[in-house]
């Protein structure tokens, strides 16, 4: 694709995304402190909701047969705060398939079992600038992996997953990202059998980097324990506490449980910053200012270290795979609330 091509297809969210209605907080808001209170985030989250639910932009990914059914109306939005707090508006409840936003836990999981120097070294944390399944980017970095976000590295790490066989590493995934979720996440069988009878190229994926020496377990079975990870259901609820965990240090704030180190939240958030949204990542740190990660089912997980999580879900998605609807929400509310990690006032010395 041609840079004038590619250009082109940049998420433009100049448009309703800080219109002149908006409240003036959205202006003002900087990242300190915490979040508001639940009535007015929830207020927020409303109001993001009545912007963007009609905003037809976008298609539904059609690649893989099972998601290609579904509504392109659904929208729902959720944040879930490290002190426990949460609150939801719109379809919150309804359950989806995880897909790419899994990319995120399995690494923190890996991290926190072979430590930060081992992952960095096996499966790198540069960004490819190409998109999330391009078999280029392999053959140019003579088979490293580059970041565990895109589907090489995201099988990478996969097979990296404590365990002898295909099955103790599925159990580890699934438990893993159960307890990040606070509560046992189960897999949608028609995403799964559709994915996996079509996922020759991720497969094509695995066997390429298994030539290179980079894959640790045998490529095919790998290939279909990531296939379950991302068939795992999840909805925008859940993903706003698995985000809160990630701000939380790690800590689950419902179910109180430490999930992994502070210091792997640390790594993860630092990789999702630079390559949660693929080639489009940039975009998204400048605009948004949080680190976050979506997946092709249209979910989004947004990450406020220290403060919580959002979660939005959109199925209609962007030229690289990412929800129109959920990157519009997310930097209205970044703005509104305060999140941008990059966001500050000049020094007061009159208030001290």
């Amino acid at each position: 694709m041609a840079y004038s091509e590619r250009h082109a297809t940049l998420p433009d969210f100049s448009t309703g995304a800080l219109a002149d209605d908006a409240p003036a907080a959205v202006h003002e808001a900087v990242s300190t402190g915490s979040l508001p209170d639940v009535e007015r985030i929830t207020a927020l989250l409303e109001s993001a909701h009545a912007r963007y639910r009609d905003l037809d932009t976008g298609k539904v990914a059609d690649y893989i047969p099972s998601l290609g059914n579904a509504d392109p109306a659904l929208f729902g939005l959720s944040v879930c705060g490290v002190v426990g707090r949460s609150t939801s508006v719109g379809d919150a409840a309804y359950p989806f398939s995880i897909q790419s936003i899994s990319k995120v836990f399995v690494f923190a999981l890996v991290c926190h079992a072979l430590g930060h120097s081992e992952v960095s070294r096996l499966v790198g944390v540069n960004n490819t600038g190409l998109p999330f399944n391009s078999v280029m980017a392999l053959e140019l970095s003579d088979g490293d992996p580059r970041n565990p976000l895109v589907n090489a590295g995201a099988m990478t790490t996969t097979g990296l997953v404590p365990g002898t066989t295909s099955d103790a590493k599925w159990a580890f995934i699934r438990d893993g990202l159960s307890r990040f979720a606070g509560h046992p996440l189960d897999v949608d069988e028609a995403v799964y059998e559709s994915e996996a009878a079509t996922n020759q190229r991720n497969m094509a994926i695995a066997r390429l980097l298994e030539s290179y020496g980079r894959m640790q377990f045998d490529p095919i079975q790998t290939t279909d324990v990531y296939t379950k990870q991302c068939s795992l259901l999840v909805t925008t609820a859940d993903l706003a506490v698995m985000a809160a965990t990630l701000a939380n240090g790690g800590v689950n704030p419902i179910t109180g449980e430490k999930v992994v180190d502070a210091s792997v939240s640390r790594d993860t958030l630092a990789v999702m910053a630079t390559s949660g949204l693929y080639e489009f990542s940039g975009d998204w740190l400048f605009e948004v200012g949080v680190p976050g990660k979506s997946g092709v089912s249209g979910g989004i997980i947004t990450v406020a270290p220290g403060k919580g999580g959002l979660g939005t879900f959109s199925p209609r998605l962007d030229a690289a795979g990412n929800s129109v609807r959920g990157q519009r929400a997310a930097r209205y509310l970044s703005h509104a609330l305060g999140l941008d990690v990059f966001a500050s006032k000049a020094f007061d010395p009159q208030a001290g």
